[in-house]
Formats: C-alpha cells, structure tokens, sequence
C-alpha cells in the first residue's frame, strides 16, 4: 500500500496495485510529455496566485519556483525521466518537484484538480500552436507573393473539368492561394479568442474552497478571461474540435496547390520544374523524378481529416 500511495495520488481508498496491463492501457505520458513546459508554466502562475492569497508560505512559493526550473531545464536538455507509473504528464512533474523540494511541491496542488489543470495545459498548448501556424501562414502568403510579382505576365492556360478553359496570369492563379491562406489565417485568429479563456480553479467540477483569485492566474498567464461555469470549464472541448477543423481547411488548401504543383510539373503539363533537392527518384527508373513533398502534403491531409472526425466523435 505504501508503494502505491507513493507513486498515485488517488490510490489511497484501493487494496491492490492497478495491474500492468491497465497501466499500459491508460497512460498518456508518451505522448502527452510534449505538455509540460505549459504545464509547468501554468504551475508557475498557479503557486504565485496561491502566494499571495496566503494559502501557501513564500517560502512554499520560492522552493516551488527552484524545483519546477531546474524540472524545465531537464525536460529541454532531454534529462528528465519520464515514468510509466505516474500516468502522464502532471504526474510525472509533481513526484520530481516533492523529491527536489519535499512538501512544498505537494502544495502547488492546492484549490486544483488534474482535470482543471489538464484543460488549462491544453488550451495554452493550443495558443501557442496557433501563434506559431499564424506565423507559417503568413510566411507562405509572403512567398506566394514574391513568386507572383515575377510573373503578373506569365500566362498559362485555366482549366475547367482539368479541360482548357480560359487563360490567366501566373500570379493570379498562385494569388488565389493567398486568398484562401488568409482565411485560415482569419479562423485561427478567431478561434484564439475562444481558446484563451482560463477553467484553472474549478477542480475537479464543481470549483473550489480555497479562497483562490482566478483572474490573477488569467492575467498571468495572458487569457483574456475566465470560464464562467465550471462544469463547462472542465468538459469544453468545443475549442479543440474548431482547431482541427480550421487545421483540416489548411491541409484541404495545401493538398489542392500539392495537386495542382503534381500536375504542373508532369511531362504532359511541363508548366513548372520542382528543384531537384525537394524531390526524390526510382530504384528501378532511372529517368524517375518524383513530386514526393507535395504527395506527402496531400497524404498527411488525411491524418488531420481523421483527427478531427475523432475529437468529434469522442
């Protein structure tokens, strides 16, 4: 019984240990470790608001900063030891903060639960993702463009049911393109605005009664508000859903220029020439060049499809 309070924070009311199977079946840590810089910047903002509300010691605050710093540094040299055992993430964080820093680590848990803080991590991993998409986006509009300015005179034939239509410019076909990025563009901008709203501080559902100030941890942590329910705040997942969808349109836009560039660049079209070094060969074929990024584009389009009819379907 000792072992398994030491390594599960709910194992206490149990009389035997969950059985390795299980274990194997239910941890989330191979995968959910890519969290835990959020998760330990959310810590961080957690155990200051709990300071000073005077529900833990400065002290407290201070040994909680030293642990979860030097817990930030392993995880980015690639030092930290992540256990099977503790499940995921959250887990595997606490037990290396109350080894560095004893019971002070214990207290960072004060007036939350793992399901607050597991929505929190999620939607300040979501943010960031969709800053850094924005950021791609907008790089690739910027190509776009410097390509098209080259060739505002260069023609080449429209097509309708892929038969000749009528012709067009280069550049207006490839402006197309930035039309339909800066769409995404405007869906991930929009759908920030609902990811940036903080549930830590109602627990588990149903809040807490700590004396906590839950704005002070949004203003922290740079939400623009807070859930105001705390059964939604727990269960909402409605943001999660509207960034795989506005992920999906991306990957639809990209496979449709991937197409397109597949098109342009064989024999029987010959309107473009991909640089050798983004393309491979043939084993057998000698003559072989191969579009295999853009093929790859509209394959990986598929994942992001299935990723999003599953969170749908949860």
């Amino acid at each position: 019984m000792a072992t398994m309070q030491d390594n599960q924070t709910w194992s206490g009311r149990f009389n035997e240990p969950v059985a390795e199977l299980v274990k194997r079946y239910t941890a989330s840590v191979d995968f959910d470790q890519r969290l835990a810089l959020v998760d330990i910047q959310g810590s961080l903002a957690h155990a200051q608001m709990l300071a000073e509300c005077a529900i833990i010691s400065a002290q407290d605050l201070d040994d909680i900063r030293r642990g979860l710093a030097q817990i930030e540094n392993e995880v980015i040299s690639g030092d930290f030891e992540w256990s099977l055992d503790l499940e995921d993430v959250h887990l595997n964080i606490e037990k290396r903060l109350t080894t560095l820093v004893g019971d002070a680590g214990k207290r960072l848990h004060t007036g939350r639960s793992r399901n607050d803080q597991v929505a929190t991590d999620i939607r300040l991993y979501l943010r960031g993702e969709i800053d850094t998409l924005v950021g791609l986006l907008k790089n690739l509009q910027t190509a776009l463009l410097d390509l098209a300015q080259h060739h505002t005179h260069t023609i080449l034939p429209g097509f309708t049911h892929l038969q000749v239509a009528q012709p067009v410019s280069f550049a207006h076909h490839l402006l197309a393109y930035f039309e339909m990025l800066q769409r995404d563009v405007e869906r991930f901008s929009d759908c920030r605005r609902r990811v940036n709203r903080l549930p830590l501080g109602a627990a588990a559902l149903a809040g807490t009664s700590y004396p906590i100030k839950r704005e002070r941890v949004a203003e922290l942590l740079g939400f623009e508000a807070v859930c105001q329910n705390s059964l939604d705040a727990v269960s909402d997942r409605d943001f999660a859903i509207e960034f795989t969808a506005a992920a999906a349109l991306v990957m639809t836009h990209l496979s449709r220029l991937s197409e397109e560039l597949i098109l342009w660049m064989s024999p029987r079209f010959g309107f473009i020439d991909i640089a050798d070094r983004f393309c491979t060969g043939s084993s057998i074929m000698p003559q072989k060049k191969n579009p295999d990024v853009p093929e790859l584009v509209r394959g990986k389009t598929g994942r992001v499809n299935g990723h999003l009819v599953a969170l749908l379907t949860l």
